[in-house]
Formats: C-alpha cells, structure tokens, sequence
C-alpha cells in the first residue's frame, strides 16, 4: 500500500476528526459527525497498522481516536469541574432533599441528650454506682481538658478525623438494617451526656461547654447527618413509594455515598477545629464563635446551596447515565 498516497486521501477526515476532539463546544450535529468519523479513522487506523506501520501516522491517529472516545464518553471522574460539580451541586442537594431525616436524627439526639443529662444530675447514685470518687476527680480536674492537648495538633487531628469518619460511615453502612443506627447514635448521644453530667455536677460545666462547642457543633451534626441518611436508607425497602424496593433502594444508596464522600470533608474541617481551635489559649467565646461560624456556614450550604441545587433537577444521586438499577427497554 502507497501510504502517502492513502494518508492524502483520508486526510481531510482526520483533520476533521482532529478538530472536532479539540472544539470547546460541540453540537448536536458535531457529536454524530465525530463519532461517524471516529469508527471510519479507526478502520482506517487499522489498515495503516496491518499495512504499512508508519510509527508518525499510527501516533497521530491513536491521539486523535483517543480524543474522540474520551470526548464521546464524557470521560469525567478525573476533572476538577466534577469535583467542583460534586459540592456545588450534587453533595449539597443530597443534604437538602435529606434534610427532614437528618434534621429530625439531630432534634431527637438532642433531646435525648438534655432528658439524660437531667435525670443524671438528679439520680447522683447513678455516678457512684458506675464510677470511682477519685477516677472522678481526676476526669473533671485533669483529664477531659488535657485529652485536647495531649497530643500534637496535626496527630490529635487525624486521630479525631479518623474517629469520627469511621462513627459516621458505620451510621451509613448498617443504614439498611435501621437498628444498628439507632443504637450507635444513642450510645454516643448518651455517652456524652454523662460526661456532661459529670462536670456539672462537679462545677466544670463552663469547662465542658467552651471546650465541646467550638468543633462538637459541625462535628455532631455531621454524625448526624449520617445517621439520618442511613436511616432513610432503612425506609427505602420499608416504603420504596413509587419505585420498586430495588429501584428506591438503588438510589439511597448511591445518595448515601454522595453523602458520604462530602462528609469526609465536613469532618475534616471538624477535626481542624478540634485540634488547633478547641485547645488554644484564645477566649472562651471566641472559640465557640469559630465553631459557630463554621456551624452556620455548614447550615448555609444546605439550605441555601442545596435548595437552589435541587431547584435545578439535581436530587444527589448520580448522574442517570452513570445508574445501573434501570434498564432502556424499547417502546
């Protein structure tokens, strides 16, 4: 085969194919041309392999088809315009159509906390049977502040962003059996209130408050908001609504990823928060300022950035093309 000959012929194909692979915006016709010229310049790819295997040529279209296929595809995952895409619109959308679940997990929790706490406080004996006089004192005195300087920030704060990751991914991982969720919120809901209880009683409760608020506000509320997730997990298959317990299943599940990933940011900032603001020497109201501003600006995102997210059609599944719980059937 006359390979310059060939090359002449189907050149303008090529460059075509060439062009359209790098034009910014395609139309509707531009697709079906790009992907008609894609399957011809790949026949053509192979005749010039199998016939005459000029190493320029085969280059030039390999780039060109490989273009083509990522253009075609939509190839996405690794582009920064996802990830923006992701906590401009997807994560927060998940969080607002969400938002009764987790709010609802979040108001309960709290009530929870302020029963336990109060009827802690009125039942003393309840420490004495559970605890040691002198454990005690040491815990009130020494040990609840220094576990917040007790190590490095940037050790305390991966131990902490760990720890919390791990508690809200065991809330959206037993999601689908319900109990498990419950039962984890409410062991962590009432282990804090005993620590509360226990520095009140003991005139620490300023202490507790200026040292719990500043990351425990967004930090609570992410393990929350896990918790509320997994739970509508669990009512998909108890009440799927118009979809099949498949399909309803389907698309909490993949919501509770997209949650998921994002709350891995929410917690890292709660982390920072815990291991640089909470210990440091500023004031006691300054620290819990910070801890509210970053409360609010979480709260903002979902209701402001969320709302208009699903005002927009975005619901915080994936994209439906990327869905594997629906099949295209013919009409």
């Amino acid at each position: 085969m006359d390979l310059d000959a060939y090359a002449v012929t189907h050149a303008r194909e090529w460059h075509r194919l060439d062009q359209l692979t790098r034009a910014r915006k395609l139309s509707g016709a531009d697709v079906d041309e790009m992907m008609e010229l894609y399957d011809r310049v790949g026949t053509q790819l192979s005749v010039v392999r199998s016939a005459a295997p000029d190493a320029e040529v085969v280059a030039f279209l390999s780039t060109v088809l490989l273009r083509a296929r990522n253009r075609a595809s939509g190839t996405r995952t690794t582009t920064w315009g996802a990830v923006a895409t992701f906590f401009t619109h997807r994560f927060p959308a998940a969080l607002y159509r969400l938002r009764w679940w987790w709010g609802t997990t979040l108001v309960l929790c709290a009530a929870l906390f302020a029963v336990a706490v109060l009827w802690l406080l009125a039942n003393p004996q309840v420490e004495d049977a559970l605890t040691d006089p002198a454990m005690v004192q040491q815990y009130v005195e020494e040990d609840f502040a220094g576990y917040y300087s007790e190590y490095a920030a940037t050790s305390f704060g991966s131990r902490v962003w760990l720890n919390n990751s791990w508690v809200a991914a065991l809330c959206l991982a037993f999601g689908v059996l319900g109990v498990p969720v419950v039962a984890l919120l409410v062991n962590n809901v009432l282990a804090v209130a005993f620590a509360c209880a226990l520095m009140t009683r003991h005139g620490y409760a300023g202490d507790f408050w200026g040292l719990i608020l500043p990351h425990g506000m967004l930090e609570l509320t992410a393990v929350f908001v896990a918790g509320g997730v997994g739970l509508r997990l669990f009512w998909s298959w108890i009440e799927p609504g118009g979809l099949t317990r498949g399909q309803s299943m389907a698309r909490e599940g993949r919501t509770a990823m997209t949650v998921a990933l994002g709350m891995v940011v929410v917690l890292l900032v709660s982390g920072f928060l815990e291991a640089v603001v909470t210990p440091s020497p500023l004031p006691t109201a300054v620290r819990i300022g910070i801890g509210a501003v970053a409360w609010l600006a979480f709260m903002a995102y979902v209701f402001v950035l969320g709302r208009r997210a699903v005002a927009e059609g975005h619901d915080g599944d994936v994209a439906r093309d990327l869905r594997g719980d629906t099949l295209a059937t013919a009409a």
